[in-house]
């Protein structure tokens, strides 16, 4: 659906204030949220994300839902009046009627199953909205590269990846769950475990971040070091523009054998569930923001922490940027191995794939480690 409607509706990268196109974006983008919504209150069952639903008010849901349709109503016939093109008008429009039509914010959730196969169109909503708001006003009022649009080239394919990644989460997280558990719960000790939960908090939140940054180091280096490997990862270095959604752009094959190996030791050695929770909503933002197309200085703690500036170098193709820079969380762990980059300017000239020959297009990306070499 996404592919379809970027082709037909969002032609057009020119974003100029005063000329009606931006409202439209937002009209359409609030509208189609909306109708999403809808579809998950009316499946909630089959479309929503377990682990989640604990964690958000259906109330609040349907609050949001009514706000989101009321500004996208309005945005919407401003287009639809202002603009001489008023295809993002109309689009926002069918949309809102769509949502209305079946029950919009007021659709009850009555009781459901809580163990059936799932795909998680809720976490794909929350995070695609919230990632929006927040990012692409970080990247106005912070950016690396000023000219930059926020509908750069590629973005059609990395939105993509964004749905298909949020979409399939139930599916990677019985894949991790079962490698983990089956696979290493051998390893498993009560001594340990009993010693990480004595441990003070802030001391077990620094621990499964180095842990897991550890596994991350070894194996996104493999990634890039065995040639069988780095044809899936090449796809997440194929982007040539670095922005928020660029982080997205991943071959779903990397996505579970990296989440399944990360995840292991954070089990073995027994960390609670919510020290894991905290966790993951801080490689969640920590990987959004450090390919986001921002300009923030660190001073010192660049040499500690993986920064924006630290991670474009791993993904530019400079000669001295090939495979150099591998940590997620913590950057003192490329110094610490010598695969940091050291002595290059502040910032690279250019991203992507050395060559430039990953295919364009989600479907492609994800054929592409397949194929046949020449």
């Amino acid at each position: 659906m996404i592919r379809v409607l970027s082709r037909k509706v969002f032609r057009t990268n020119h974003l100029q204030i005063g000329e009606g196109n931006i409202s439209g974006y937002i009209a359409c983008f609030l509208a189609i949220l909306s109708c999403l919504g809808v579809l998950a209150f009316h499946f909630p069952e089959y479309l929503t994300t377990p682990e989640l639903r604990k964690s958000y008010s259906v109330d609040f849901l349907r609050q949001l839902m009514f706000v989101s349709l009321l500004v996208s109503g309005s945005l919407g016939l401003l287009n639809f009046v202002r603009n001489t093109n008023k295809r993002l008008g109309a689009t926002a429009w069918f949309f809102i009627l769509l949502a209305i039509m079946f029950g919009g914010p007021n659709v009850e959730v009555n009781e459901f199953a809580s163990d059936t196969p799932y795909i998680g169109l809720d976490w794909f909503i929350l995070d695609l909205l919230g990632s929006t708001l927040i990012f692409i006003v970080i990247e106005k009022l912070l950016p690396h590269r000023k000219e930059q649009k926020i509908l750069r080239s590629e973005w059609r394919g990395d939105l993509n990846h964004f749905f298909v990644n949020h979409l399939i989460i139930g599916f990677v997280l019985l894949v991790t769950n079962h490698f983990v558990h089956y696979g290493f719960g051998w390893a498993v000790s009560s001594t340990v475990q009993g010693y990480i939960e004595q441990t003070p908090f802030i001391v077990q939140l620094f621990l499964i971040i180095l842990v897991a940054d550890l596994m991350q180091y070894w194996v996104h280096r493999a990634y890039h070091e065995v040639p069988l490997l780095w044809r899936f990862h090449g796809v997440h270095h194929s982007a040539k523009e670095m922005d928020w959604l660029a982080g997205s752009r991943q071959h779903i094959l990397e996505i579970l054998v990296t989440r399944s190996l990360v995840l292991t030791p954070i089990f073995v050695l027994g960390f609670s569930q919510q020290i894991i929770s905290l966790y993951v909503i801080i490689v969640g933002l920590q990987a959004v923001f450090n390919h986001a197309n921002v300009r923030v200085k660190f001073g010192w703690l660049k040499y500690f922490m993986v920064t924006p500036q630290f991670h474009h170098w791993h993904h530019a193709s400079d000669k001295a940027a090939i495979d150099r820079n591998y940590a997620a969380h913590f950057s003192f762990l490329d110094y610490a191995f010598g695969t940091a980059v050291k002595g290059q300017k502040e910032w690279p000239q250019a991203y992507g794939v050395v060559g430039d020959y990953m295919p364009v297009g989600m479907l492609k990306q994800q054929v592409y480690p397949f194929k046949r070499t020449k």
